[in-house]
């Protein structure tokens, strides 16, 4: 039968939730600090408990050895010799139990030291028994009920253990009473020098999916499926959900009829708004229905690797898709999980117009790159802040005359080499003084030995044998057909209308 000690000793071990072995363990460890610091020795005591009789015992345990060589520590060691002494059956390697008398001796203070052993070691134990019972259970939503308010912190009790649930925890939309019964969910198990502290949290995501499983049978039986939550407590919560049955509307069962299944979620919340979303696996479609209730113009896709998106809305509707302070697209992005840029339909115009700009701007030729003009040149037009072929193009000959060492001769050869610059770039090759047959003026029907002669103005074509003023005129002598003399008018003629003119004025 066990003693009254040990009927105790179960009792608060059933109160406390641990083990009682734990507890006569904690009673067997301070009767021993108690018995070395009355007997203030450093000899290796140990404890034990009479579970029938309830009597402790205390005993300075030694070491049997074989010599008295081996014996290093008389407190610890003893040969096997003066072992059997006190007991025959020893061997090497066993151990003496010297009895330390306690009843009586150990007085008030060995008593005090002993129960702040024992209630020491209970804690410790209570508090791993603690920590094993909830660490299992963390993100499960548990019934509550308000102990007390510390400061910012409400404490719960759970049951087994008491909870705080710290202010970034909180909706500010809630308050709680003592005594108050609610639903919270166990966000981690923290092992303190106090014990270990259950944290428990109403400002996660993982108490609204709770209560739409516990609102909506669809969601339970797992006909819809929640496929993500983006929430920020006593604000706004966004929930994305998806049908594996095709009759059945995902977004209609968690609305309920007249809004009813909703309506007692946010009521759970004490009015936070909820917005309940269509899941695509389309990232452009799942964006639309993400950043409602704003109305999105266009989505596209910056960078799928990196999950970037764009999304263009109307002018009007650019304050209501960013939402207050940002939070719509804030919890937009992150039911995604995509980093979203939004931007008005006048702000994306802007952007386009200046990547247009950017893309039409030329760039600057170095005046280098222009065959016709010598080093002494460049550097004459670099010394006066000319420094690339199209300023060099801008500029007219009075500019050019002003600059110091550049007369009208050097213009002309500045003119000359610039336009063969950009003729070359547009695939042209001028040739002063080629004649190529069928071109300039000249056709092809003319007779050999004849000239064509553009009278100043007048268009009136003269023929071979009209005399032509000037030093110019047909050869008399007899040609070969197809053959014109070099010095022939016909060679000389001019290439433009300008210079026909000026020939026959003269």
């Amino acid at each position: 039968m066990a003693s009254e000690l040990y009927n105790t000793i179960d009792a608060l071990s059933r109160e406390k939730g641990i083990d009682p072995q734990i507890v006569v363990t904690a009673v067997e460890d301070a009767i021993v600090m108690a018995t070395r610091k009355y007997y203030k020795t450093q000899e290796n005591l140990r404890a034990v408990l009479d579970r029938d009789s309830g009597k402790i015992n205390a005993y300075a345990v030694r070491t049997v050895v074989e010599t008295p060589e081996q014996v290093e520590d008389p407190l610890l060691q003893v040969t096997v010799e003066e072992a059997r002494k006190t007991d025959p059956n020893l061997q090497v390697g066993g151990e003496l139990r010297i009895p330390k008398p306690t009843e009586g001796i150990l007085g008030r203070i060995a008593a005090q030291l002993a129960k702040q052993v024992i209630f020491q070691k209970v804690r410790e134990a209570e508090r791993d028994t603690v920590y094993n019972e909830y660490i299992g259970r963390v993100s499960e939503v548990v019934n509550a009920t308000v102990k007390r308010v510390e400061g910012p912190d409400v404490i719960f009790d759970i049951g087994k253990a008491e909870a705080r649930m710290p202010r970034k925890e909180q909706s500010r939309l809630e308050s709680f009473a003592i005594g108050e019964r609610v639903r919270v969910v166990i966000a981690r198990v923290e092992r303190a020098a106090k014990g270990p502290g259950v944290v428990v949290s109403r400002a996660v995501p993982d108490l609204v999916q709770h209560l739409f499983q516990t609102e909506v049978p669809e969601i339970y039986d797992g006909t819809v499926v929640i496929r993500a939550i983006a929430r920020e407590a006593g604000e706004r919560t966004k929930i994305a959900v998806m049908s594996k049955d095709k009759d059945v509307d995902a977004v209609g069962a968690c609305v309920g009829m007249k809004g009813m299944r909703v309506q007692s979620i946010i009521r759970e919340l004490h009015g936070e708004k909820i917005d309940i979303i269509e899941y695509h696996e389309d990232a452009v479609t799942f964006a639309e229905k993400a950043l409602q209730p704003a109305k999105v113009s266009k989505v596209t896709i910056v960078d799928s690797g990196g999950k970037h998106l764009e999304v263009v809305v109307d002018d009007s509707q650019l304050s209501l898709a960013i939402g207050k302070k940002g939070q719509n697209v804030r919890l937009a992005a992150k039911l995604l999980g995509w980093k979203i840029d939004i931007k008005s339909e006048e702000e994306k115009r802007q952007e386009v117009e200046q990547q247009m700009s950017a893309m039409v701007t030329q760039t600057a030729t170095p005046l280098e790159s222009v065959p016709g003009l010598g080093d002494g040149l460049v550097e004459k037009l670099g010394a006066a802040g000319i420094t690339t072929v199209e300023a060099l193009a801008d500029m007219t000959p009075e500019q050019l005359e002003a600059i110091e060492g550049i007369g009208p001769k050097t213009v002309e050869k500045i003119s000359l080499a610039v336009n063969n610059y950009f003729a070359s770039l547009e695939g042209e090759i001028a040739v002063e003084g080629e004649i190529v047959e069928g071109e300039a003026g000249v056709p092809e029907s003319l007779e050999p030995g004849t000239e064509e002669v553009v009278a100043g103005g007048e268009g009136e074509v003269l023929g071979a044998e009209t005399p032509v003023s000037g030093e110019e005129h047909v050869s008399e002598e007899p040609v070969a057909s197809g053959d014109v003399e070099a010095e022939s008018s016909a060679e000389k003629l001019p290439l433009d209308e300008d210079s026909v003119s000026e020939k026959t004025e003269q």
